[in-house]
């Protein structure tokens, strides 16, 4: 157990309340720094100030739809920021990094011709701008440690986190009109939208609507805790490992689970495909186990149980009066 925690937010907003609740479910203090990751001076101060082990390097845009659109905001913050990270723990001498890459890499062809997806599928040919800025940072890092094999390296390919902790105080709280499915359900659930916008009915699935791996936000925070468990043990080439529970659920699988953890009917339309979405995609996530000893623990039922407590218990997330 680490004496100190030290986390270090490179984004542009955060809400206070969020840090105060970790606290309070860890009972230790948060340490957090604000600053733009592609400010180059403002990592150097960080590292300057603070010894560092390990990077786990969460910060990016992450919305499909608004990356098809808006392609050189998702360059810039994803890769550019990557760049000016990784040109500083080069700097520092801090060479092990977990990153959070996407099952988005997957070659779109190979993807829907081969489910479930291994680490093994073609990647490349991605179907938008948010898949392939992290297609580029993977690439990035492997040529990285081809250039100097003392960096330690791990990529997890997510699938699609969702849920909430369990004590129902931190959850998903998406600015302004959500762009995940689940957040859109619960929103939904609670009143503060009308409908679900279902995007494509008429795909190749059971019911038309795309299917996705779905992974608790829980199960997928002990995956880095993994991930770094194995760096500080394993000195080899970047590892890469979907992490996923190798279920598939449909857009309209989610709706009626979360209507029975909620008791709530969820209203839906069905609309126009969104760009850059596939029909399916799911993974096979059996070399997560055998190489990290992680596996999904937590089901479908319960990501449900999990977000619904959360947008009850705080239908106006963060910007509630109390914390």
């Amino acid at each position: 157990m680490l004496d100190m925690i030290l986390l270090c937010l490179i984004i542009f907003q955060i809400h206070q309340k969020s840090l105060n609740r970790v606290e309070k479910i860890i009972n230790k203090k948060v340490i957090f720094e604000k600053g733009d990751l592609r400010d180059i001076d403002v990592l150097k101060n960080l590292f300057t100030k603070y010894k560092f082990d390990s990077v786990i390097h969460f910060a990016g845009l992450k919305a499909v739809g608004e990356s098809v659109s808006n392609p050189l905001k998702y360059y810039d913050n994803n890769v550019n920021g990557t760049l000016k990270l990784l040109e500083v723990i080069s700097l520092f001498g801090c060479k092990k990094i977990v990153f959070s890459s996407s099952a988005t890499v997957y070659d779109e062809v190979d993807a829907a011709n081969y489910i479930p997806l291994s680490e093994q599928n073609k990647t490349g040919k991605t179907t938008n701008p948010y898949g392939t800025s992290k297609y580029m940072i993977e690439r990035i890092l492997e040529d990285l440690y081809v250039s100097d094999n003392s960096f330690q390296i791990a990529i997890l390919r997510y699938f699609n986190p969702v849920g909430a902790h369990e004590s129902g105080t931190i959850g998903e709280d998406p600015n302004g009109i959500p762009n995940n499915l689940m957040p859109f359900i619960a929103q939904t659930a609670v009143g503060k939208r009308e409908f679900l916008s279902v995007f494509g009915g008429d795909y190749d699935t059971h019911d038309g609507t795309g299917v996705r791996d779905y992974i608790h936000v829980v199960d997928l925070a002990i995956a880095h805790i993994k991930a770094i468990e194995y760096l500080n043990k394993s000195a080899t080439k970047p590892l890469v490992v979907n992490i996923g529970t190798g279920k598939g659920y449909s857009v309209l699988d989610m709706v009626k689970s979360f209507s029975k953890a909620s008791g709530v009917e969820i209203p839906y339309k069905i609309s126009q495909r969104r760009a850059g979405d596939i029909a399916k995609c799911y993974a096979k996530p059996s070399f997560a186990k055998e190489i990290l000893g992680w596996e999904a623990k937590k089901t479908l039922e319960d990501m449900c149980v999990d977000s619904w407590r959360w947008q009850k218990e705080n239908p106006f997330g963060y910007k509630q009066t109390d914390c």
